[in-house]
């Protein structure tokens, strides 16, 4: 019997992470195997900045699940995320004839052209529909209200195009299928969220390597995304100015560091070692941590839209590497005066697995199970004979993921998902297309209604009355000398 699974990987800032599993009857996951690389040597704040080695580190987890597998990978889900990301409303409005009934076409008539905003720079991955305003009344769902206006409220989340793009050529030149890209944050925030939290309104933190994401909710809707160009190596960094290396900093970071300490229980004579011949005064290292640390909360803070900073009933769900310094949720409560914060250490999702990575439950690895739960497409190929090349192994298995997808897929894309470029350069060849088709329809009925034209005013002309007459009396006498 062929094997199923579903392979996810997650480009961070600091580690890339390739995870593999599958899905039981009863809706838990089974981690089957978990591969990391070092990926802070060409990835920074979740940009690729260096396609090649982008590329070789790609396919160097591909191969190392493969092996530990022993089956060919045919095809991967990816999460799309980093600094450039950010969110933005925009409202799409239409005047109707007096008392129409708004039908699903108007509906994805809105949501269509709300997708073909052109923004400088920038690629719309996903949009968020917020409400709509049916003539003075907000609705969640407008189909079959009357009304004569109708405006859609939606939230674009954009990506800078080149950053974009280099996502894209770093999977074809590891020679990847792309089952679906997946928006890391939405993705993570399906993982880890409640449907209370997001209902009641909530602010997740993803507190990364190199940068912070800030996910707002509020009545089920994302109202607010943004990445923050800050994260926990902003913090090594600070303390690496202590004059020692950053390997050592980042050591006395896990070992020492505290997102809060109260003054009385500040040590002056405390210090803490560097090395052997070298030592910090505590208080100096307390408040380097807190100083920047305070930065980011205030950060944070800044990117909940202000009608909610008080309305969120759900609080504040931290999440991520940086959620597991000591009294994070105190610093993010003394702060931000939100006394409802929790730290997310693990998804909700039910997780059957023996593997270190997972079984730590610390945070890191929310995102990528995020990512593998909303997998659906099989990614699973041949076993591996081990006497066989496997490079051969690959060649003989073709795969078209676009294909797979439209037929899974119903006629609205799922939340979150974001179109492969290749999806993108169908999209428009089939809007071109059709364009064209309906120029040509428009061209004949024009060139019709045109001929129609003339032969009405050749019909009403002078000589053709003339001739009509002349013919009518020409009758009219033969009849008469009969």
């Amino acid at each position: 019997m062929p094997k199923e699974f579903i392979v996810a990987i997650e480009l961070g800032s600091s580690k890339m992470t390739g995870i593999a599993g599958k899905k039981n009857l009863d809706g838990s996951i089974q981690v089957l195997a978990v591969v990391k690389e070092e990926s802070s040597s060409f990835i920074r704040k979740g940009y690729v900045y260096n396609i090649d080695k982008t590329a070789q580190c790609l396919a160097t987890i591909v191969s190392k699940l493969e092996k530990q597998l022993k089956t060919t990978i045919t095809q991967v889900y990816v999460g799309v995320g980093g600094q450039s990301i950010r969110s933005i409303r925009n409202v799409i409005s239409k005047e109707l004839p007096a008392d129409t009934v708004v039908t699903q076409d108007m509906v994805i008539e809105l949501m269509d052209a709300n997708r073909n905003m052109k923004y400088p720079d920038q690629e719309i991955l996903d949009a968020a529909v917020q409400e709509y305003k049916v003539d003075s009344q907000f609705q969640l769902d407008p189909v079959g209200i009357q009304c004569n206006h109708i405006e859609g409220n939606f939230l674009n989340i954009l990506q800078r195009k080149a950053f974009y793009k280099n996502l894209n050529l770093c999977f074809e030149a590891a020679n990847i299928n792309v089952a679906e890209m997946y928006l890391a944050p939405l993705a993570l925030a399906d993982s880890v969220l409640t449907e209370t939290e997001k209902r009641s309104g909530c602010a997740l933190v993803d507190l990364g390597a190199d940068t912070t994401t800030v996910s707002v909710y509020s009545k089920n809707v994302l109202r607010h995304l943004a990445v923050i160009p800050l994260g926990g190596n902003n913090i090594t960094k600070d303390i690496a100015s202590l004059q020692m290396e950053e390997h050592d900093a980042e050591k006395m970071k896990l070992k020492y560091a505290s997102a809060l300490t109260d003054n009385s229980e500040i040590d002056n004579t405390l210090k803490y070692s560097i090395d052997q011949d070298r030592q910090v005064e505590s208080r100096k290292f307390v408040e380097i941590v807190e100083g920047r640390l305070e930065e980011i909360i205030a950060n944070v803070w800044c990117q909940v839209p202000e009608e909610l900073c008080d309305k969120l009933l759900g609080g504040i769900i931290l999440t991520g590497g940086g959620s597991n310094m000591q009294n994070i949720e105190k610093a993010f409560s003394a702060y931000t005066h939100i006394d409802k914060i929790r730290t997310a250490k693990t998804v909700t999702l039910s997780i059957v697995s023996n593997l270190p990575e997972i079984t730590a439950k610390d945070g890191r690895m929310n995102t990528v199970l995020g990512l593998l739960a909303k997998g659906d497409i099989n990614c699973a190929g041949q076993e591996i004979d081990p006497n066989q090349d496997l490079f051969t192994v690959k060649q003989t298995q073709p795969v078209n993921p676009l294909d797979q997808r439209k037929a899974r897929q119903a006629a609205e894309t799922p939340s979150g998902v974001v179109r492969t470029q290749e999806e993108i350069r169908r999209a428009e060849e089939e809007a071109r297309l059709k364009r064209e088709e309906e120029e040509r329809i428009a061209r004949e009925e024009a060139e019709e209604k045109a001929r129609e034209e003339a032969r009405i005013r050749k019909e009403n002309s002078f000589w053709n009355k003339a001739f009509k007459g002349l013919k009518e009396f020409g009758k009219k006498m033969v009849e008469e000398e009969e």
